[in-house]
């Protein structure tokens, strides 16, 4: 991995938990000290995230993160939950029992984040099982299709995690969906699966009407 792709990663971090809010200018000077890499492999990095639509980039001023926009949130979203509940009823009749059994760590993992409430930890684990139904689609176009949508998401779905009551939705949903999943029930599994990228998208639209997504512009 090279250094600006490496730095692309950490500042897309920072970017999705938050810690560079909405509308934030990109400051290279301490993006540079932060990062420990000079101002080149910044540059490179910040056209990466911007191609992936995190970051803004403005002529003749400098770059910032990326607002949160609600016609575009509402679009990712249905984008995301039709390529997901594909890949769920493919999963569903796909999947192998090594990756059925992947699943359930994966799940068992997330449950003791959520009791231990580690938000990232939670999260992390989170992506990881919406990646593992897409790979137990075994559908590359898929996989494909999803990795794009979920570049430009990512940062509204930790951001959903903060909605009233999502958190204990969110758990709650991913067991049912791994219950249809063992079942093979594909139908159920991809109902259930789009449902819940549907639930992340409205709680994400529901902070923006309300202001519950601070933006620094």
């Amino acid at each position: 991995m090279g250094l600006h792709e490496r730095a692309a990663r950490q500042l897309r971090q920072m970017i999705v938990v938050g810690k560079i809010p909405p509308g934030a200018p990109i400051v290279e000077a301490e993006l540079c000290a932060l990062l420990g890499i000079s101002r080149t492999p910044l540059r490179e990095a910040v056209k990466m995230l911007a191609a992936q639509g995190l970051i803004e980039l403005r002529p003749n001023r400098s770059a910032r993160v990326a607002p949160m926009d609600a016609d575009h949130i509402g679009d990712l979203f249905e984008g995301l939950s039709t390529v997901e509940r594909m890949a769920a009823e493919f999963a569903a009749n796909r999947i192998t029992p090594a990756e059925l059994d992947a699943l359930h760590r994966m799940q068992a993992t997330m449950e003791r984040h959520y009791a231990e409430r580690d938000l990232s930890a939670y999260f992390e684990v989170n992506q990881a099982i919406h990646g593992a139904i897409l790979a137990g689609a075994h559908n590359a176009t898929l996989v494909e299709m999803h990795r794009w949508l979920l570049a430009r998401a990512e940062r509204a779905r930790f951001f959903a995690l903060g909605a009233r009551g999502r958190w204990v939705e969110s758990i709650q949903e991913h067991r049912d969906i791994l219950k249809a999943l063992e079942a093979r029930d594909g139908e159920r599994a991809g109902r259930l699966l789009a449902a819940h990228v549907q639930h992340t998208g409205t709680g994400v639209l529901a902070m923006l009407a309300t202001g519950g997504v601070d933006d620094a512009a």
